[in-house]
Formats: C-alpha cells, structure tokens, sequence
C-alpha cells in the first residue's frame, strides 16, 4: 500500500500512444507475469533478486537469462519499460521474471523479511536540482525498509553518474550499520565486475562524458 509519506521518486509513467503491438503485450501478456500475492518470496527460497527502476530492461533481461535458476522481481512504473521487457520476455521464453509496475516502496513493505540474495538500483532518477533531492530514491528510509527485507550476505549494487547522488549514497548506506561497502580499491566502484552488464542509460553517461559509479555492499549479519 503506498504510504502518504512516499514522495514520487520517478518521472513520468507513459511516453507515447502505445502501438497495437504494445497494447496487446500490456493487456495480454503482461498478467501473467505481474508479481501475484501468492508469488511473494520466502525466507526457504534459494535466490530471489530484485531491481529497481529497470528502465529499458538489458540489465533485468541479462540476469534473468544468465541465471535461470534465479527469480527475479523487476520493478518499474515506466510504461514503455515495462512493453519492452514484456516483448523480449515473450521473444526468449523466459519463465523467472514477475514484475511489479508501481512504486517499489510499496512492494518493500509487503515483501518478507530476509527474503532477497540480492538488489540492484541502477541510475536511478537523479533529481539534481537541489529542491528536488528528497525525492531521490536511495535514502536512509529506503536502505532501512532493503536492510529488512535482504538476507545477511545479500548484495545490493547502486549505480549512478551523478556525483553529488554517489556521495548522497555512500552516505546513505555507510551512515547505518546494514551493509559493508566492498571496496577495497578505486577500480571496485569505477569499474563494473563481469556479471553487472551494462545499460542504455549508462551508455548515454558516458557518451556525454560523465564518470559513473558503480557500488557494491553487503549485507552484515
């Protein structure tokens, strides 16, 4: 249930008029695989992933095809995000992605404790007007309602090209006592590890010249 409190940390939810194409994926295709109530992972289940704000997919569709055995919950409010995952979910015959198309706060709340191996948040919206930055997703509340519900050892990766936003999320995250920050050199935050491919908005970063940050933490307990 969204909570009163949940400032809209996302820009718009639709772009253009959807083709025939895409409304048949958002009205057929797309029931099947909404995360149902009965789906909601468990403390017994073996590896449950979950990404917020997917975007146009590459990330969640990359994962999902290189770990099979994994679970993964996308979530994105986007619209168009979701018809493009959707068309390539029914293209490759993928059966381990369920998808939530709304806040992820809401979903945070309704998910089991210790029930996530591991979370990605990857650019998400960087709201850099400084009036704007309460909306920014990752903040110590958000780190609190991930703490409760990753199990100890879980991974959370954040990334962002904003650099004010990466020193807002070590601030975040390091200012608590959930996680550990898996760094032990500058290349681990500059660089991404081999299983962490990249995106159509990290391409756009750096064609525009701008360094992105790449962070990795851990679980403690």
């Amino acid at each position: 249930m969204q909570d009163a409190r949940d400032l809209r940390s996302y820009g718009r939810r639709r772009g253009r008029a959807r083709s025939r194409r895409q409304q048949a994926l958002w009205s057929q295709v797309l029931p099947r695989f909404v995360l149902a109530p009965e789906e909601m992972p468990s403390q017994a289940a073996t590896d449950v992933w979950l990404e917020i704000g997917f975007g146009g997919g590459e990330h969640l569709l990359w994962q999902a095809s290189h770990h099979p055995a994994a679970r993964l919950i996308g979530c994105e409010p986007f619209e168009d995000g979701v018809v493009k995952v959707l068309d390539a979910i029914d293209a490759q015959n993928l059966s381990n992605i369920r998808l939530w198309t709304d806040d992820a706060r809401p979903l945070l709340r309704a998910l089991p404790n210790a029930s996530l191996s591991r979370v990605f948040i990857l650019f998400p919206d960087p709201w850099p007007k400084a009036r704007h930055q309460k909306r920014r997703l990752v903040s110590a509340q958000t780190i609190d309602a991930l703490a409760r519900v990753m199990r100890p050892g879980a991974e959370l990766r954040v990334a962002t090209d904003i650099g004010s936003y990466a020193t807002a999320i070590l601030q975040a995250v390091l200012g608590g006592s959930h996680f550990d920050w898996v760094c032990e050199s500058p290349s681990d935050w500059r660089l991404r590890t081999q299983d962490w491919p990249g995106t159509r908005y990290e391409a756009k970063a750096l064609a525009a010249g701008r360094r992105c940050y790449y962070f990795r933490f851990r679980r403690c307990g």
